[in-house]
């Protein structure tokens, strides 16, 4: 069952798939009739799961469940993973990537592998100060809050000298 994003409270469940490139604004349209067709479908064990989902910088794909109606299984969370990946399919993105990581330089947001970032931090290209995109938040509460967060304050700190 499909809510407003800002309608779920803050201990919401979320997942945040990153794009390896910015989607257009018509993937953006499509992007999100697909998500509420599937959050209006989404379900566990039969039970309608209450969800949501927002699209940050054009390329993080978010997907948000009230836990406090109806908690996830496995079969639903897979049903998710499926859904993200006919997305993939579908506008040839890859968004399941973990090996990408996601940081600001001023104003733009840069994705590279995550040797390239390990490199980067050697070679001072990425600071402790560098902001970040924490995509291992498992709240709506962390993300709006801790998602991005300077290099040190994230698992991403263990890269910088």
């Amino acid at each position: 069952m499909f809510t407003e994003y800002k309608n779920l409270p803050n201990n919401s469940r979320v997942w945040i798939y990153q794009s390896d490139r910015e989607f257009t604004k018509k993937e953006i349209e499509f992007i999100s009739a697909k998500a509420e067709d599937f959050i209006n479908q989404w379900t566990r064990h039969g039970d309608d799961l209450k969800g949501s989902f927002t699209i940050k910088y054009n390329q993080f794909l978010v997907l948000a469940v009230d836990e406090s109606f109806n908690n996830v299984s496995g079969c639903s969370i897979d049903s998710s993973v499926r859904f993200i990946k006919e997305l993939e399919n579908e506008l040839k993105l890859d968004l399941m990537n973990k090996m990408n990581i996601t940081f600001k330089d001023d104003k733009n947001i840069n994705l590279v592998k995550m040797s390239d970032f390990q490199q980067f931090a050697k070679d001072k290209k990425v600071t402790s100060e560098t902001i970040v995109f924490n995509n291992m938040v498992g709240t709506k509460e962390d993300f709006e809050s801790h998602w991005e967060v300077p290099a040190k304050e994230s698992w991403h700190k263990r890269f910088l000298v």
